[in-house]
This record gives C-alpha cells, structure tokens and sequence, in this order.
C-alpha cells in the first residue's frame, strides 16, 4: 500500500446559487495500492460526503461534488514533508497578508486556551 494526497472538490450552492461562486477544495490523505485505486477511492469519498442542509434562512445549502482533479504520490512520510502546494495571487496583496496574520493570531490564542484548560 501507498499513500497519496488526492484533492477533493466541492461546489457550495446556497439557496437558487444567485451569488459569487464557492468551491471547497479539500486535501484527502489516502491509502491504496496505486493511483487509479487512489484516484476511485477519492471520487467515492467526494460522492458519499456531498450533503446539503437549511441555513437560517431556511435556504438549502448543498456541498455538491465536482470532481477530484489531482492525485500526488506520497512516497514516505515524514515530518514536516511537504503535502501540497499552492501559490496565490491575490488582486490585494496587503489583505491577504493581514488575513494571513489574523488566521495565524487565532490559532495562537486557541493554543494558550488549550494548554491553560
């Protein structure tokens, strides 16, 4: 058996989809004999996990699959390996960045949370 990073994708539909487009990219870790068992494990996931749900409104939100476009071989893993990589292009370099920071801050604080309970 191998592992291999597969990412799985999802549209996110909200009420009759009158809004800016969502995706939902998702990284999958899976376990299979080669790429083609990875590539049908992944699409079995993105099938079985699709869902939907009323928000407040009473809309229905789907989480409808779409496909999965990339499979990576994984071939030891190891501390601090590098699963994937991405690179944005944000139209604002400046929010990107104080998102970035902002995520980052939240992450610190929910750990002193955790080592203080």
């Amino acid at each position: 058996m191998h592992w291999f990073v597969a990412k799985v994708v999802y549209q996110i539909i909200c009420g009759n989809g009158n809004h800016m487009p969502q995706f939902d990219e998702q990284l999958r870790l899976i376990s299979a004999i080669n790429k083609q068992e990875a590539l049908r494990k992944a699409k079995e996931i993105g099938v079985q996990e699709q869902y939907a749900f009323r928000n407040q409104k009473q809309e229905l939100v789907e989480w409808k699959f779409i496909n999965v476009p990339e499979v990576y071989t994984l071939d030891q893993l190891t501390d601090g390996m590098e699963l994937y990589s991405r690179i944005e292009e944000p139209n604002n370099a400046s929010s990107y960045l104080a998102w970035l920071q902002m995520k980052s801050a939240e992450l610190q604080e929910q750990k002193s949370v955790e080592l203080s309970a």
